[in-house]
């Protein structure tokens, strides 16, 4: 009797989750969408997840010309990506996760896919992860030769991961605004009494600096401030 050969919980994961729908967690939250995968749990979870899985293995999924993609230099960590056709999405190796099944039958030169008939590139015969496993089972071949031992998979530095802000938070920048050392109508006088400097753009690109005076201008200013022009320029005298 021939046992069937089992995939790992992390390899059905990653091809039975769902990724970028809606957290049911955190549906009320901004960028809820799963797009990370839990290795250790074996489910999808999205960036306000993350901070809760931090000592788990996780893996970003991202997304390409709607299909689930992820970067071939983290899934090498944890099987052979061998024969599996790479792309490049801004300057990262990407593989697809799942199948890809065109509705054209392919017609001329090249490989193609062991699974989905899909035109591929020489020397790849895989146009996916999903596509290699299949191969691979119907081949009845042990997975354990493919899987690599990985212990720790972290995301990348540059992945965002929001920080929700708590009521304690809120709470500890009230008490900060209202319990002040200084009365705040001291400190009001002085702002008012304290001139504004602001500078005006004029025609030419000239820069003019414009002291404005909480103080009132009077009339007299003012009209002397509006009918003056320009003298006659002095230049300095030739030596």
């Amino acid at each position: 009797m021939i046992m069937a050969i089992q995939k790992p919980a992390w390899l059905e994961a990653l091809n039975s989750q769902k990724f970028f729908v809606a957290c049911s967690t955190h549906e009320n939250a901004k960028k809820n969408e799963k797009n990370i995968c839990c290795l250790d749990c074996c489910t999808s979870i999205c960036p306000h997840c993350a901070p809760s899985h931090r000592f788990h293995r996780l893996l970003q999924v991202r997304r390409y010309v709607y299909h689930d993609v992820v970067r071939l230099e983290d899934l090498e960590k944890l099987i052979d990506c061998s024969n599996v056709q790479s792309y490049i999405i801004n300057s990262s190796k990407v593989v697809f996760l799942k199948k890809r099944p065109q509705n054209r039958q392919f017609k001329g030169s090249g490989n193609i896919c062991t699974s989905c008939d899909r035109s591929l590139q020489e020397p790849y015969i895989h146009c996916s992860l999903g596509c290699k496993v299949d191969y691979l089972l119907r081949q009845r071949k042990d997975l354990n030769k493919y899987l690599r031992p990985c212990k720790r998979l972290q995301l990348s530095p540059d992945f965002f991961i929001p920080h929700d802000v708590d009521d304690e938070a809120m709470e500890t920048t009230h008490s900060t605004i209202i319990q002040g050392d200084e009365p705040m109508g001291s400190s009001d006088s002085e702002n008012l009494s304290m001139p504004r400097t602001e500078f005006v753009r004029k025609k030419r690109s000239e820069l003019y600096l414009c002291a404005r005076s909480a103080s009132r201008v009077s009339d007299e200013d003012m009209s002397a401030n509006m009918s003056r022009r320009k003298g006659i320029p002095h230049r300095s005298p030739l030596c």
